[in-house]
């Protein structure tokens, strides 16, 4: 018999829980990504309860034009093989039916989510480590102001392939880290955000128009961090970003396959240094 349980949407306090149990994962998320996860789409930080307790966490996040990502997807280690994350994981899926759906997988799981249908469309490398030289400053690069946020919506936009205002709206304000935004002839051609993680600091999104804008932010980025530990998450494709990292002194530490189910999204990848986060997309 299926053991009973109740699906619903994570309140405040649970999403934080959820981020949490990612990072006794080792996913080391950053300190204000909950808020900003749960800003997207309330209703798709989904959580499965056994006996009122939080049991399965899953976010399946609605972006505009009907695209979705999966992530987040934890079960409590006291609580596993009894087929409770499956149970979550299809109303994941039944939530986001209808549109192409995205997610970062880790290579434990690659095979189980192609047999859900999802096939990958590129590798995702995390580069680490201390960033052993910077670069003198960039005049292009400047600290976000609320006056460049259109240009940065767009930015954002044209390189994660749907609007995500919402979102935006807290992760332009991380409560440890920095934005930093690339305007050249007046407009805005890229940007960055780093934040304050379990451990270290994360850059993401990295996005700019060629590979010296988006050396000028990271320099810019990588002061922030004050000599911490840097980690980057870039899509393999993109030799530029790949030769970036290695320059800075990062080294590759883990790796996730973008993958999709349904059409995938034509993203401009060359322009891609940085993803934003595994668990959003």
């Amino acid at each position: 018999m299926a053991e009973p349980h109740l699906i619903r949407p994570l309140a405040a306090a649970e999403v934080e829980t959820a981020v949490e149990w990612a990072a006794r994962e080792g996913w080391n998320p950053g300190l204000g990504d909950a808020a900003a996860f749960r800003a997207q789409d309330p209703e798709g930080m989904l959580g499965l309860f056994v006996e009122d307790a939080l049991a399965v966490t899953l976010s399946a996040v609605r972006y505009a034009g009907g695209f979705g990502f999966l992530g987040l997807y934890i079960c409590r280690p006291d609580l596993r093989g009894r087929g409770l994350g499956l149970a979550l994981w299809r109303a994941g899926l039944a939530r986001l039916a209808g549109g192409t759906m995205g997610l970062d997988g880790v290579v434990a799981r690659q095979a189980d989510y192609a047999a859900c249908g999802f096939v990958t469309a590129h590798r995702n490398i995390r580069f680490g480590g201390v960033v052993r030289t910077t670069e003198a400053p960039d005049g292009r690069v400047v600290a976000f102001d609320p006056a460049l946020r259109a240009g940065v919506a767009a930015c954002d936009a044209a390189h994660f392939g749907s609007a995500r205002p919402d979102f935006l709206a807290r992760w332009l304000q991380p409560p440890a880290g920095a934005v930093r935004v690339l305007v050249e002839d007046g407009a805005v051609t890229g940007y960055g955000v780093v934040r304050r993680c379990r451990a270290g600091f994360k850059i993401g999104p990295l996005f700019a128009a060629a590979p010296e804008g988006a050396r000028a932010l990271f320099a810019a980025l990588a002061a922030e961090a004050d000599r911490a530990e840097i980690y980057l998450d870039v899509p393999e494709p993109n030799a530029a970003a790949q030769a970036l990292a290695r320059e800075a002194g990062l080294a590759p530490v883990f790796e996730t396959a973008r993958m999709y189910r349904g059409p995938a999204p034509r993203l401009p990848l060359s322009r891609i240094f940085g993803i934003t986060s595994f668990e959003l997309g």
